[in-house]
């Protein structure tokens, strides 16, 4: 999974750490790599996962507010709104799929130290060999390649080789990479002298996790490469791609069409099963928001035109974001003819 971090950072840090959460409830092993922040704060700073009837009270408590919310939201809308059909908010089917978690509290140090996990601190790794470039590639993704295909083989998720134990999954995270703190320069400049280093160690990565037991989620700094080739070739070496836009800073932030959300998901690219080539997502209408104690993503749901509240501004801009949803909630509810404000 290769995810485009937001433009500080916040929300596709938050996603990372729910990739590695999932695999501590499931007893998977992790791979954490960072070169800015030491796994070992990156895994005790994981959110608690809520098991059992916990989630169902938490889940009914966040409920009762949105119900509140939607309640004070409808006394606005206009009697013809009223009769038409509601969509479903969740993107998913009503059949739980994998755990939920608290991201006000984190998880107990009893759950992450029932499971194996191993780290990569660029820092460390760089003080204890010398320097060493191979293969054109530059030293700190080299000595990340090696670390990752030295854990594949030794701990038996080669799957090449019949594991002689139960078998697990290796969940690998790798943070923030493409950065200037991994030594590449392509967020620093148009025009990289080391272009083809993030491609290389993509390509080699992508064929280790082919053979292997493992998963793999990447969040690269997308916003700062201003090279859309590389952007390309990196998103060809992917099978998902995910990107995140907040809303802090720019002016959908104080927008009242998208008060109720805290940024955007774009999903780029999808795989496809049976198939060389991956499939290109035709979903365009979702949404993150941060709630009191879950994150969540939803279907993008916009409000109706209200003249005392929204400006002219903000019609056009909801004009236009009607558009773009034509294909996504508006027709997947009540068909072509109007859309489901």
């Amino acid at each position: 999974v290769f995810t485009e971090e937001d433009k500080y950072g916040l929300y596709s840090n938050l996603l990372f750490k729910y990739f590695l959460a999932e695999g501590v409830v499931c007893g998977h092993d992790l791979f954490v790599a960072s070169a800015k922040e030491h796994p070992d704060n990156i895994i005790k700073d994981l959110p608690a996962p809520l098991l059992d009837d916990t989630y169902r009270n938490e889940l009914g408590e966040e409920a009762t507010a949105v119900k509140s919310e939607d309640f004070q939201d409808s006394m606005k809308i206009a009697w013809r709104y009223q009769n038409l059909p509601k969509m479903e908010a969740s993107p998913t089917t009503s059949t739980k799929f994998g755990h939920y978690y608290d991201v006000s509290k984190t998880m107990s140090p009893e759950l992450f130290q029932s499971i194996k996990w191993h780290s990569f601190y660029l820092p460390e790794e760089l003080s204890l060999q010398p320097k060493m470039k191979t293969c054109h590639m530059n030293s700190a993704y080299a000595r990340l390649l090696q670390s990752i295909q030295r854990i594949i083989y030794q701990e038996g998720f080669d799957g090449s080789d019949p594991q002689k134990k139960q078998k697990n999954i290796l969940r690998i995270g790798i943070q923030s990479l493409g950065s200037m703190l991994w030594g590449d320069d392509i967020c620093s400049s148009d025009t990289p002298e080391d272009i083809h280093s993030l491609t290389k160690f993509l390509y080699v990565l992508r064929g280790l996790l082919r053979k292997s037991l493992s998963a793999c989620i990447i969040t690269v700094p997308a916003h700062l490469i201003q090279n859309k080739a590389i952007m390309e070739r990196v998103t060809n070496l992917s099978d998902t791609v995910v990107g995140l836009e907040s809303f802090i800073g720019s002016e959908r932030e104080t927008n009242p069409l998208y008060k109720d959300y805290h940024g955007l998901v774009h999903v780029h690219q999808i795989p496809r099963l049976n198939s060389l080539i991956c499939d290109v997502s035709d979903t365009k209408d979702l949404a993150f928001r941060l709630k009191r104690k879950l994150f969540t993503i939803e279907r993008l749901h916009l409000p109706p035109d209200l003249s005392d509240t929204v400006s002219r501004t903000s019609k056009q801009d909801l004009a236009e974001s009607a558009k773009l949803l034509s294909s996504g909630c508006g027709a997947m509810a009540i068909g072509k003819k109007h859309l489901d404000f």
